[in-house]
């Protein structure tokens, strides 16, 4: 019979992780009284108090944090063997769960999904569409598509291929308020703002050795980049955005790159993941799967802009 001591482990470490009794009891799928008992209990167990708690938060005290540093990695290599066990099963089973930016997993990871089901047909599949950044961690993910600048963490990043911008607007704003020369000239225009852009409050720019910064100013800010694409197309305003969602625009002139002569920072897509001595099999296929299916060098959706390739490169 397992020690209750031993037992209790996982849901201190899903309340430590989660930050809450009532998050760790739904992500558990048990009752908040429940894990409130197991904790009171394992800490008769041990004769020591392991959070202190308000009314709002909890904290570790110092006996938990040492017992959180020692229990998650036990927890976490007991994973990491159930999903090396399964894999001697061949066939790679289980649930996946995945994090992405909405506009481009609906249009560059959804389209894909049903194929590499269809491929490992005992995998579960859940896919969070959501543009602000996640918590692997806490929300039990297994990797997470991410664009642009990685915050600092202990996770691992793979890249898997180029993502540009391009600065544009419609032909009709272009009509109206005419073409910015210099990132200066941006100042008089309305820029169209994506408010999880991670790239700071300025706009970055850069010709030859030089770099420029603008603080651009507008009327409209979303927090998701298909509804500013939406907002460029009807002519609002001058928009920075990645060529994964307005290729195609720019190819059928519906929207038109804009001081050409300056380039925006490249960026990558990469595939984020918990550092694990042991890489689960089916992360490992999806990452090489969806790697394929985009491109390694330059993506499928930049090929048609080849054409144009001195307007739109990032250089």
């Amino acid at each position: 019979m397992i020690s209750p001591k031993f037992s209790s482990l996982p849901i201190f470490v899903a309340v430590v992780e989660l930050g809450s009794f009532s998050a760790a009891a739904s992500q558990l799928n048990i009752t908040k009284s429940a894990v409130s008992k197991r904790l009171n209990q394992l800490e008769e167990i041990l004769g020591v108090r392991l959070f202190n708690r308000t009314t709002r938060k909890i904290h570790l005290t110092e006996a938990g944090e040492r017992l959180y540093f020692y229990a998650s990695q036990s927890l976490s290599y007991a994973k990491q063997g159930l999903d090396a066990v399964s894999e001697l099963q061949g066939e790679p089973q289980g649930k996946l769960k995945i994090a992405t930016p909405m506009s481009f997993g609906v249009r560059h990871v959804a389209p894909y999904i049903s194929e590499f089901m269809q491929q490992y047909p005992k995998l579960d599949i859940e896919i969070e569409l959501e543009d602000q950044m996640v918590d692997l961690l806490q929300g039990g993910f297994d990797l997470a598509i991410r664009i642009g600048r990685l915050p600092v963490s202990n996770m691992i990043a793979k890249r898997l291929t180029d993502c540009q911008s391009v600065l544009c607007a419609s032909p009709e704003y272009i009509a109206q308020f005419g073409l910015p020369e210099h990132p200066a000239d941006l100042r008089h225009h309305n820029c169209l703002l994506y408010s999880y852009f991670r790239g700071g409050q300025a706009w970055t720019f850069h010709q030859r050795d030089k770099e420029y910064k603008v603080v651009p100013k507008g009327n409209l800010v979303m927090n998701n980049s298909e509804g500013i694409r939406r907002a460029a197309l009807d002519g609002l305003g001058i928009a920075q955005l990645p060529t994964f969602i307005i290729g195609k625009d720019v190819t059928a002139g519906l929207l038109v790159p804009v001081m050409s002569r300056y380039h925006l920072p490249a960026h990558a897509v990469y595939a984020v993941y918990p550092d694990r001595q042991y890489l689960p099999h089916k992360v490992r296929l999806f990452i090489d799967f969806i790697q394929a299916k985009f491109g390694i060098e330059t993506p499928y959706w930049d090929q048609a802009l080849k054409q144009i390739e001195p307007t739109v490169s990032a250089h």
